[in-house]
């Protein structure tokens, strides 16, 4: 069954698909690594919107903040260490981010619900919805039709509808969302249809270094182009096709396997 992180991996690099399969085969730390931060920053989402619960609407905008804060810091720290324990290499730098992320959210978020309460005249737990509706996270879907398995990192359901959501801490484009980004959400969505029986018109990208959401319409175009790759995919995960992929120098010297593959 093909797993929707690998149609990911291809839309980076194809070459880095077929290494990974068929060269690589130890276990992956790294990705192991990405799911561990992202279920942290889930985690801290859902302290804040513990921690809003408390907010009054005559409260001032840093009393807003001061309470959605709370636990934030100890938590981050507590589970840092935990992954650490785990043989996992989470860096400093990368705990000094989340950190830097979660609290430049947290400003944009106190800004919002101070003025959702300024307007609406209630206090926050009366307006929770608002920002946080009914949401399932790190949802396991699959069909054995397509043969295809992927975690969508959130799932919101809306006056029943529902609406997948990808997490990302990547610098977004200037407009728009990144094509692999996109692909990887039209994957979720043909999942999400087959799982609960329902169609899915738009899905959500959230950068959250920038604190943005993007819309993704999930048009005849883009699943069309979500099949294409499938297929390119089975070719080199199943039929070992060397892919011929032009080097990307930039990009290249992020990846873990250039002593692999600019040697060749």
């Amino acid at each position: 069954m093909m797993n929707v992180s690998s149609i990911k991996t291809h839309m980076y690099c194809p070459m880095k698909l077929y290494i990974q399969t068929h060269v690589d085969t130890k276990e992956n730390k790294d990705y192991q690594l990405a799911i561990e931060i992202k279920k942290l920053k889930i985690d801290i989402q859902d302290l804040i919107q513990k921690n809003m619960r408390k907010i009054k609407k005559d409260m001032d905008l840093n009393q807003i903040e001061q309470i959605l804060s709370q636990t934030i810091n100890p938590y981050i720290k507590n589970t840092s260490d935990a992954i650490r324990s785990m043989d996992l290499n989470l860096e400093l730098s990368q705990i000094n981010q989340i950190i830097d992320d979660t609290y430049f959210n947290i400003k944009i978020k106190a800004l919002k619900i101070k003025q959702a309460m300024t307007i609406l005249d209630k206090n926050a737990f009366e307006i929770i919805d608002m920002f946080f509706p009914n949401t399932m996270y790190s949802y396991l879907l699959k069909d054995t039709q397509l043969e295809l398995i992927g975690m969508c990192d959130k799932i919101e359901i809306i006056d029943g509808k529902y609406y997948p959501v990808s997490i990302k801490s990547s610098n977004p484009p200037i407009k728009g969302v990144w094509d692999q980004d996109a692909i990887e959400l039209v994957a979720h969505a043909i999942l999400l249809e087959e799982e609960f029986e329902t169609e899915v018109f738009v899905g959500f990208i959230d950068y959250e270094k920038i604190g943005d959401r993007r819309p993704v319409v999930m048009d005849v175009n883009l699943r069309k182009g979500l099949f294409d790759i499938m297929r390119e995919v089975k070719e080199i995960t199943e039929n070992k096709k060397l892919p011929n992929v032009k080097k990307n120098i930039k990009k290249c010297e992020l990846c873990e396997y250039k002593d692999i593959c600019l040697n060749e």
